[in-house]
């Protein structure tokens, strides 16, 4: 079984400084270049050779049109790990966030869309805040109101302080008196139970209420329970900064400008990979590089990724972009912003 090589602190600088170079540019990077931008202590021709000893471990890559050089998913991957800047965030761009986040916002919905704005404009990339999974979310009350003599309007609130409504219609004409009873009814059996728990179990619960004077609600309930009580992050995502993403050089080429709209416009894709790196440990950031992401279409792409938290739900934010982004500097925003937007959102329980 093959080790992993590990680099000589020479290649270790090498490859940092390509990166960096890169990541300024969005040009190949070449030995001369490196030779004057920075202050490396060797030669052209000393430096040309660790260039092509790199691209032979597979840390850089040398495209066809040009004589220079660009870092590869593996070689993103230790300069993430171990050879960029650590992350910080400076002052100024704390106090922007902590303004905007902290703006008097009463709305959840309207400071995850903030948030999402927030996000993009400090990184000129794609933003995204997934919505809190309520799959583990614990109901504290529901509240029913009737809209009219066939329609009512049911209003799930859990305990993180998130509220959620839906409107359901009714087969026959119900009462005013027939809406409370079994709103005190329901409030009884479920609350303090999760969502998932809810949905598995509802049937179960409300059997021996089953008569005339309820069965038109209850008929209703049983039809929509999964609906009423399930878990809307899955189909939500506020995706913000297509006009950011977009200003990258990578997207002068067509092709690409036309897969990263194709991803945008059906989210699917991202919601996906987000959903997956919801289960990480509270202080972990997750950075994913190209082929990383296990999609295709997200090959060209890294993503960043962070939970937030309301209580005992989570959510996730983080940004997509080109793989030649300043990993630091995102990092650093995405950490900061997932923090004071857990803060602000603690404030409005």
């Amino acid at each position: 079984m093959m080790t992993e090589y590990q680099l000589k602190e020479r290649e270790k600088a090498i490859l940092r400084f390509v990166i960096h170079q890169f990541i300024l540019t969005a040009s190949p990077v070449g030995s001369r270049n490196v030779s004057k931008k920075y202050d490396v202590g060797l030669s052209p021709a000393s430096i040309r050779n660790i260039m092509s000893d790199l691209e032979e471990l597979g840390f850089l890559n040398h495209p066809h049109t040009s004589a220079g050089r660009v870092p590869t998913d593996k070689g993103y991957r230790v300069y993430v790990d171990s050879l960029m800047d650590p992350p910080k965030l400076d002052n100024h761009t704390k106090q922007v966030v902590d303004v905007n986040l902290g703006s008097g916002i009463t709305e959840t919905e309207e400071l995850l869309k903030i948030t999402s704005n927030i996000l993009s404009v400090l990184t000129n990339q794609l933003a995204m805040v997934t919505y809190p999974k309520f799959e583990q979310a614990v109901l504290e009350k529901i509240q029913i109101v009737q809209l009219s003599s066939t329609r009512i309007l049911v209003v799930v609130s859990v305990k993180s302080g998130l509220v959620r409504t839906i409107t359901l219609e009714i087969d026959a004409e119900i009462k005013e008196e027939q809406v409370i009873s079994i709103q005190q009814f329901l409030s009884e059996r479920l609350s303090g139970l999760k969502f998932s728990e809810i949905r598995t179990t509802f049937q179960d619960r409300i059997k021996d209420i089953d008569n005339e004077f309820y069965r038109p609600i209850v008929r209703v309930f049983l039809d929509s329970v999964d609906k009423i009580f399930t878990d809307v992050s899955s189909e939500k995502a506020i995706i913000s900064g297509t006009k950011n993403i977009l200003k990258q050089p990578e997207f002068l080429d067509h092709e690409q400008f036309q897969g990263v709209i194709e991803l945008i416009e059906s989210k699917d894709i991202i919601i996906h990979i987000l959903d997956k790196n919801k289960n990480l440990p509270d202080n972990d950031v997750t950075v994913t590089i190209g082929g990383e992401n296990q999609d295709e279409k997200l090959s060209d792409y890294s993503m960043i990724t962070k939970e937030y938290k309301i209580g005992d739900l989570q959510g996730t934010l983080g940004i997509m972009g080109p793989k030649r982004m300043d990993y630091s500097k995102v990092i650093a925003a995405v950490v900061y912003i997932a923090e004071q937007l857990t803060q602000e959102l603690t404030k409005l329980r």
